[in-house]
């Protein structure tokens, strides 16, 4: 279930009261705004989780309450989700009027508050659906993955300390401190590859449960780890209106910059990271292959499209492809593009 219910839900004008709610591990302050009032009132009270709810329990009417993205964002909207009739999760990056002035716990909720009344927060997706977890399961993967890589640099830095290979050469047998450091760091590697193959296991786990992700997968370039991180950033497609704001999302394209009837160029929109590397490298994955996209990287290759224009324009059109199948739960149909471009030249 999104923390948007419905497209009624969408008319922010429609509520009795507009909350606002800073949460720290010490404390928590509380905004509220009626319908007419101008000047948020503010309450703090302890971080009890139990106290927060009754509070918001006893105001009668219809209530939407904005929380700022951040890490405990998730688990207070379950806990909180029943005690109001919408949950906004806003995106602190966009509150730039939080900059400005002293900056407390008070200052902040009134402030969130006063923007929420005015319609001036931009939402963050949130899900309270149980496939939500397997966002935090990636995001534990990539931590992991993170750390051993680390590990596997720092060795390879002691040996280049030494003038030394780490793939070839052997450190001193008399610097006992070296090998030390050595025996410490290929422990950590020893235990990183366990903790590697054991979250592999567990993404075939998630593969196999759920269709829209095995789908994902047969697409050239796309394997297993590629299509539960696409499904745990996406989770529900349809909350992209069409493929070029998924294509923005993503990363993949750049933005007109246009004022008084003046073009100033491209810039790029806020982007998730971790999608754009997904698709770039499932992009450099088939057409390296044997498969109907790599073909189509040569069919525009042949139109005149130099290397990079041509690998973009396929990170793209996996992008469209997954993007659809999300949406539609729809099976990868192969050489799509062929049908695409003779509706093209039909038309013309």
């Amino acid at each position: 279930m999104n923390l948007i219910n419905n497209k009624k839900e969408n008319n922010i004008y429609q509520y009795d009261h507009y909350l606002a709610i800073d949460w720290s591990q010490i404390n928590a302050a509380i905004a509220r705004m009626k319908k007419n009032s101008t000047v948020p009132q503010i309450k703090e009270m302890g971080n009890d989780i139990r106290e927060v709810r009754r509070y918001l329990s006893g105001i009668k009417g219809r209530k939407i309450l904005t929380i700022e993205e951040t890490t405990s964002t998730h688990w207070l909207a379950v806990e909180l989700k029943d005690s109001v009739d919408r949950i906004l999760v806003c995106d602190p990056y966009r509150n730039k009027l939080l900059n400005h002035g002293p900056k407390t716990d008070k200052i902040d909720a009134g402030k969130l508050c006063q923007l929420l009344r005015a319609n001036l927060l931009h939402e963050v997706y949130h899900n309270l659906a149980e496939d939500y977890s397997i966002r935090k399961f990636v995001s534990a993967y990539e931590d992991m993955i993170q750390s051993g890589v680390r590990v596997k640099n720092q060795r390879s830095a002691l040996y280049r300390s030494e003038g030394l290979d780490h793939k070839r050469d052997k450190l001193p047998l008399g610097s006992s401190l070296l090998q030390f450091i050595e025996e410490n760091q290929m422990k950590a590697l020893e235990l990183y590859e366990q903790e590697k193959e054991e979250y592999h296991k567990y993404f075939n786990k998630i593969k196999n449960k759920n269709k829209l992700i095995k789908n994902l997968e047969t697409i050239p370039g796309i394997g297993t780890i590629f299509a539960v991180k696409i499904y745990s950033v996406v989770i529900d497609a349809r909350r992209f209106a069409s493929k070029y704001q998924y294509y923005s999302y993503c990363g993949l394209v750049l933005n007109d910059k246009e004022s008084g009837g003046r073009s100033y160029g491209k810039r790029r929109p806020r982007f998730s990271r971790q999608l754009k590397g997904i698709y770039n490298g499932a992009a450099l994955a088939a057409i390296g292959g044997n498969n109907d996209i790599a073909e189509y990287y040569n069919h525009l290759l042949g139109k005149g499209l130099s290397e990079r224009q041509a690998r973009g324009s396929i990170s793209r059109y996996i992008a469209k492809v997954s993007y659809g199948m999300l949406k539609n739960g729809e099976k990868y149909i192969p050489y799509k593009w062929r049908k695409t471009k003779a509706k093209k030249e039909e038309n013309k």
